[in-house]
């Protein structure tokens, strides 16, 4: 029987080594590297198809040294190996490259397709270090809501802590509006542990619409800043929902872990109570550790509380089946890392005018037009659908419980990294709202026979129109958004559901 050399090929059935003048069956897949090179330079061989050519081998005529023996010279008879199934090798590739390794998808000794665990998970940080005088000392940055009747309570809640926190040595950066009404109002002017902190130009992100006065994104605030700009490890936002978006717009780029504290109406992403903050702080820096598990973190915030007697036996066995760890215990600080969509605006001619990373959702819509917005939507240059509606959501799981929520689609867990698409008032009955991968990319532009302009927003905010040839692309942003949880990912999502919309509340049956 005889083979022919070949340098690469898929099959993996014996691999010969010249320097060692012998073959035996590799243990390697197919003898190449993650990215298609060969890392060993084997060479494999595949059954021979006939003729004699300079690179043919007779099997039979190789001694046990890896030497061909003469013609004259008897061999004993070489059995071919046990014939089996061709291997196979899972690869993942994005834009940009492919990769083989850290895959949760696996095959089996059979060619069978297996997953290797759950594609998430809880995520948590530790601290694996003790704080000692070599190391910078620990900082958080404080957010405070503004204006609305509670502003003067939330503001002495802030100044309290931060006469705790710097008594630990914890350094503390404000806004110099927020660190001005600390010192004129509560006396609080420690130059050592308070440092000012404004927002600084991150590279690529903005638009040529913005105000050139805007505090975040205007041109004018950034070209004054330092780019040295002290980064905190932790920020605190006291107030609601809207101002966790509004730390996201603070850092287009990587962002701080967030400890988001209820200081304002709805509260469904602030899962920290007032009181707590001070501690919640210092146990997140790692400052100090929570070595019980107790119930200091865990309040009875599963089930909203319900009169109705028939039902109270039930959820009391419920919410001790759903309690969670404590925040910090065993020194592990859960988060959420929220995904963010990296949008950006590109006229017809390929340039990006604005580019914004948003943590609730982009919507295209009509603006102040009496016609509908029409919009020709594709998915990995594939086309997707003409959408003829009032606009177009395009949101995060994170904004799967805001403005996507009230157009019918559906709510999705934090931890499932996804892009929803979902229409306003669509024009059409078989319009259903969209769940995508994160890994695709949309685009969506406004085609030249349309009616009229469209407008876009990003997390409400940095509205800009739509000519005709203008398109918004929108895919995963690299940087997601850590907020810190009280107990857990899961806990706190429903926690919220249930506190903020009733979720799936009514009256319980009695039994026949």
């Amino acid at each position: 029987m005889k083979f022919s050399v070949v340098k690469r090929s898929t099959l993996a059935c014996l691999l010969c080594r010249t320097e060692l003048g012998r073959c035996f069956l590799s243990t390697s897949r197919n003898g190449v590297g993650r990215r298609g090179r060969s890392e060993t330079a084997p060479l494999f061989l595949q059954p021979y198809s006939g003729g004699d050519g300079e690179n043919s081998i007779d099997l039979q005529n190789i001694n046990s040294e890896g030497q061909e023996n003469s013609p004259d010279e008897s061999l004993p008879v070489v059995t071919p190996p046990t014939k089996r199934k061709r291997k196979k090798e899972l690869i993942i590739c994005d834009r940009e490259s492919c990769e083989t390794s850290l895959l949760r998808e696996k095959l089996g000794s059979d060619n069978e397709f297996e997953f290797d665990g759950p594609a998430t998970g809880q995520v948590c940080y530790v601290w694996n270090e003790e704080l000692n005088e070599r190391q910078l000392p620990p900082s958080v940055l404080f957010l405070v809501k503004r204006g609305g009747d509670d502003e003067k309570e939330l503001v002495s809640v802030v100044a309290n802590a931060v006469k705790e926190l710097t008594k630990d040595k914890i350094k503390v950066l404000l806004a110099p509006d927020l660190a001005a009404k600390l010192k004129f109002k509560f006396g609080i002017d420690d130059s050592c542990s308070i440092e000012l902190f404004e927002p600084g130009p991150y590279p690529g992100f903005g638009g040529n619409h913005v105000e050139l006065t805007d505090s975040v994104m205007g041109s004018k605030a950034q070209k004054s800043i330092q780019i040295n700009q002290p980064q905190p490890d932790l920020i605190c936002t006291v107030g609601g929902d809207g101002l966790l978006l509004h730390a996201s717009m603070l850092f287009p780029g990587p962002v701080p872990p967030i400890l988001c504290v209820a200081g304002g109406s709805l509260g469904f992403l602030t899962p920290f109570s007032r009181d707590e903050m001070t501690d919640a702080i210092r146990v997140s820096l790692g400052t100090v550790q929570n070595k019980e598990e107790g119930d200091k973190w865990r309040q009875d915030r599963h089930f909203p509380d319900q009169q109705h007697d028939d039902i109270r036996p039930l959820q009391s066995m419920m919410q001790e089946s759903l309690r969670s760890p404590s925040l910090g215990f065993g020194g592990r600080i859960h988060v959420s890392l929220r995904m963010r969509l990296d949008c950006r605006v590109i006229n017809r001619e390929g340039v990006v005018r604005a580019r914004f990373n948003v943590l609730n959702d982009v919507v295209i819509d009509r603006g102040s037009s009496p016609y509908l917005a029409a919009l020709e939507c594709y998915c990995d240059n594939e086309h997707f659908t003409t959408i003829q509606a009032d606009g177009l959501i395009v949101s995060t799981p994170t904004g799967s419980t805001a403005y996507s929520m009230s157009v019918g689609a559906s709510i999705v867990h934090p931890a499932v990294n996804c892009v929803l698409m979902s229409a306003i008032c669509p024009h059409v009955l078989s319009y259903r709202p969209t769940i995508f991968p994160d890994h695709v990319v949309l685009r969506c532009y406004v085609p030249d026979d349309a009616r009229a302009e469209a407008s876009v927003a990003f997390d409400g905010r940095y509205r800009r129109t739509l000519r005709r040839g203008d398109s918004v692309q929108v895919q995963m942003s690299r940087h997601p958004v850590p907020t810190i949880n009280h107990s857990g990912h899961s806990g706190d999502w429903l926690s919220s559901l249930k506190r903020s919309f009733n979720f799936n509340t009514r009256a319980r049956q009695r039994p026949l």
